[in-house]
């Protein structure tokens, strides 16, 4: 991702192969700040607290913290005992269990002492393949982009599924920024996504830094903008999908995705297929939807009259804050991964 014309991960192993640096997301628009995780517990309070968060990046940022914890103790209780904490952290992304696992079968029988460098290998591969599959997911989605026959093509999005959410390139914004460097005369919608305003704090800063035309609207601004004619096309990401293509996605995803059929508009998802649940059909969430604290509703941050960035309470009543929603698969027209477009219910063969 650029920063200010300098390219970043959003996370990084140092060069003992000790620890990990990771952008911390939490202090994001009005400060870039970097976080360095020494320990098991440094991240599994950093995916608790979204100082990493986006699907991809959690799973990742999972797969270092087994590193970590084997650089530290590389016994079976050590692995174990990291496994379990780690699956805890976020509940609803499946790419955290999916990391965890792929780290877990690949280790579990090496030798104790070989198992630091192996966990070490296997979470910069996972790293530098979600590189590739972002860049996949670039180079397909951008041609449901290219079927828009004016100008300026008319992008909305729902929170942030961009470089921030992933290794680099990011899922939905990916075909965006694919979009804009091939000279298209693109223009983006974004959701401020209340309660945590990934969206604000997150997209638009990232479209900030790579020059891409963007307006930011309320969450409820998208079905008049669909209304009016003044949204051309819809791309998401997405937490978890089942077999036969529902989506479970930031709260919200669904709300744009009845607008968006309504007004007989494109709604796409853009996501690796790691993100698909072989468990996962039809009605059978067997997963939790997360629900937050209530203090992500209640209380917001923003910069003081001295630019000190500073919170305030902004309601006293209880509060309800789940994280996601699902999306029927009949809501959405394709599901954009790294293997090409595919019609939603068809995603689980893609799988296999």
């Amino acid at each position: 991702m650029l920063v200010k014309g300098e390219h970043y991960r959003t996370i990084w192993p140092n060069k003992e192969l000790s620890g990990v640096t990771i952008i911390d997301q939490t202090h994001l628009p009005f400060e870039f700040k970097l976080k360095h995780l020494r320990s098991l517990d440094d991240v599994v309070e950093a995916i608790t607290f979204m100082r990493v968060r986006g699907a991809p990046l959690i799973g990742i940022s999972a797969a270092y913290g087994i590193a970590i914890a084997l650089t530290k103790n590389p016994s079976d209780k050590s692995l174990m005992g990291a496994k379990k904490r780690l699956l805890k952290s976020r509940p609803t992304a499946v790419n955290l269990s999916w990391a965890i696992d792929t780290i877990w079968n690949e280790i579990k029988n090496e030798p104790v002492n070989n198992r630091v460098s192996v966990a070490w290998k296997l979470a910069n591969k996972l790293a530098n393949n979600d590189i590739e599959t972002n860049q996949n997911i670039g180079k397909f989605g951008i041609k449901v982009i290219k079927k828009i026959k004016k100008t300026p093509i008319n992008i909305l999005t729902h929170c942030n599924a961009g470089w921030l959410a992933t290794i680099d390139y990011g899922t939905a914004l990916s075909p965006i920024y694919n979009a804009f460097k091939d000279g298209l005369d693109i223009h983006v919608w974004v959701d401020e996504t209340r309660p945590r305003n990934q969206g604000m704090s997150l997209t638009a800063w990232e479209l900030n830094q790579a020059n891409v035309p963007h307006t930011l609207i309320t969450d409820n601004a998208g079905g008049l903008l669909m209304q009016r004619g003044e949204v051309d096309l819809v791309i998401v990401g997405a937490d978890r999908i089942s077999t036969d293509g529902n989506v479970c996605n930031k709260i919200g995803t669904y709300l744009k995705a009845l607008a968006a059929k309504t007004h007989d508009i494109p709604f796409y998802v853009a996501a690796p297929l790691t993100t698909v649940d072989p468990s996962y059909h039809g009605n059978n969430n067997l997963f939790n939807i997360e629900c937050r604290s209530e203090d992500e509703i209640l209380k917001i941050k923003g910069l003081d009259a001295s630019n000190k960035v500073k919170e305030v309470q902004i309601g006293f009543s209880s509060a309800y804050n789940p994280a996601f929603d699902i999306t029927p698969s009949k809501y959405i027209s394709k599901i954009i991964c790294e293997k090409g477009i595919y019609n939603p219910k068809d995603i689980g063969k893609v799988l296999k």
